[in-house]
């Protein structure tokens, strides 16, 4: 099999999924640890197979736990790489979604399979979405301004993990003391000297830069270049501009993705992101018309009336910012928060499809989208369609029938211009 990969979320892990595809690639993505024979199955029909994690959301101990047996399973099949799809942002901390040790497990997991020790390529750069890496410090746009990261006005002020570092080698060095270093694009005049310069580092793993579309597939070559005489996969750690030099180095004759699917009806958006961005998207929906609502925790009312929009033809949005509980009371943060909202999301979507309310929902948050889908029963999801850009609606496959062939967009916070909610409703069905 040509390559496999872990998500750290939902989100990331569809957009590594759609990235692939895009140079045709086949895939699969399941949902958590998957049967060994469906997992052997896909990677005998597919070019790429995925897991999607929560390992961006984890403590370190628990996200080795997460993540170590999810690699084993991946080895297995064999991938000439794997790769541990991680943010375009990068953000991570010692304490929460470690980088650091996601190195470390994957080495380790390549060397119990007997796999080469190998330096590992980290590439976070993805030039379509925004996000570049310059002589090893990062950038990432915001509403059409391209800052550095650590000044980045949604990024610097994460709640989970905010960004004060833009030199990634010194960001992920504070998660490890395993030695990480970088290779500035100056060198990177050929993928047979970026593989020979990547082969010998002494470096543990080494972050590399990518201002385009050419400096990923530099990237993607000389991976493959390590593969070829390689024993075992090669890990990386990148995001889906990664997936996509990785596929463009060796590309697939394959139909085109669509760019609508067949559902059609209202459209139901259940949120766990505080996002700005996301918040936005809120208001242009209220304004087109939606039902605008705070998402309640722990009442059925909230979900009543949902279902009486939807069923009138109204498109509903539900919005966690200003969640309430049971009592009416405003919540504030915190893991158990976000348990809270996931499983409260997942409620309403359940009661949605099972009365046919909808078949096209949207998740925004990349923690929240992992939880909602795991909550609904989903084992596995395919692309449905990508309408544009790094959108992309998901069919789901689970044993329920009213959640089997729901359709599903997970939505990172920061995704997505204002109108993106009213852009899908609009779509053809």
């Amino acid at each position: 099999m040509a390559a496999a990969f872990y998500g750290d979320d939902f989100t990331g892990s569809v957009d590594a999924l759609l990235q692939f595809a895009r140079n045709g690639w086949s895939g699969r993505l399941f949902v958590g640890t998957p049967a060994a024979d469906d997992l052997a199955d896909a990677a005998a029909a597919c070019d790429v197979v995925g897991i999607a994690g929560i390992a961006r959301s984890l403590a370190p101990a628990e996200l080795e736990a997460e993540l170590r047996p999810a690699l084993a399973q991946l080895v297995s099949l064999h991938p000439a790489v794997l790769q541990y799809k991680a943010c375009s942002t990068a953000d991570s901390s010692p304490g929460t979604g470690s980088l650091g040790r996601v190195i470390e497990v994957g080495r380790s997991a390549v060397a119990d399979a007997g796999g080469t020790a190998l330096p590992v390529p980290l590439l976070f750069a993805q030039p379509d979405f925004g996000r570049y890496t310059v002589f090893g410090h990062h950038f990432a746009a915001e509403r059409g301004t391209v800052y550095r990261l650590d000044r980045q006005p949604t990024m610097s002020t994460h709640p989970s993990t905010p960004m004060t570092e833009s030199d990634l080698a010194v960001h992920l060095g504070h998660q490890t003391d395993l030695p990480i270093a970088s290779l500035a694009f100056p060198a990177y005049t050929s993928s047979e000297d970026l593989a020979a310069a990547l082969g010998s580092s002494p470096a543990a793993a080494v972050v590399l830069d990518a201002l385009d579309s050419a400096h990923l597939e530099v990237v993607g070559a000389a991976i493959a270049d390590l593969a070829d005489a390689a024993d075992g996969p090669v890990f990386v750690v990148g995001s889906g501009g990664l997936s996509w030099g990785l596929s463009a180095a060796d590309r697939r004759d394959a139909e085109s993705i669509p760019t609508a699917s067949t559902a059609s009806g209202p459209v139901l958006v259940v949120s766990g992101s505080r996002s700005p961005a996301t918040r936005r998207q809120a208001d242009a929906a209220a304004a087109a018309g939606w039902l605008v609502r705070p998402l309640g925790l722990g009442t059925d009312d909230a979900i009543d009336d949902v279902l009486r929009a939807l069923a009138s033809g109204r498109s509903v949005v539900l919005t966690s910012d200003d969640a309430v509980d049971a009592g009416g009371t405003g919540v504030g943060a915190g893991d158990a928060l976000l348990e809270t909202i996931a499983a409260a999301a997942a409620s309403v979507v359940l009661r949605a499809a099972r009365t046919g309310a909808t078949r096209r929902v949207i998740v925004c948050g990349g923690d929240t989208s992992s939880r909602v889908t795991v909550l609904l029963g989903a084992h596995s999801l395919s692309i449905a369609a990508n309408p544009w850009s790094n959108v992309v609606l998901l069919r789901a496959h689970a044993g329920d029938e009213a959640v089997d062939g729901l359709e599903l967009l997970l939505k990172g916070g920061q995704v997505g211009d204002d109108d993106l909610f009213e852009r899908v409703r609009g779509l053809a069905g």
